[in-house]
């Protein structure tokens, strides 16, 4: 089963600020993700950013998921990403 992978405006921001290279592997990284969400997804301590984070080599993608949907709610460089 796939999952439909949403993206809130934030998340869109934040991948539009990344470089070309680093858009590409994310979007590897979200096909992979898109398939198997609890395989690849571990759960946050903290629940403030999200339910989940995923990682991308040195990025990480935090989402939530809501029955087949997989709702990206940010993407960062992993030095970044936790900061408030």
């Amino acid at each position: 089963m796939e999952y439909k992978l949403l993206y809130t405006k934030r998340a869109v921001k934040d991948i539009k600020k990344l470089d070309r290279v680093v858009k590409k592997k994310l979007k590897k990284a979200l096909e992979r993700l898109q398939k198997r969400p609890f395989y690849y997804g571990r759960k946050l301590i903290s629940k403030e950013l999200g339910e989940y984070k995923f990682r991308a080599g040195d990025h990480r993608i935090i989402f939530d998921m809501e029955r087949n949907k997989i709702v990206i709610l940010r993407v960062g460089h992993r030095r970044e990403i936790y900061r408030r």
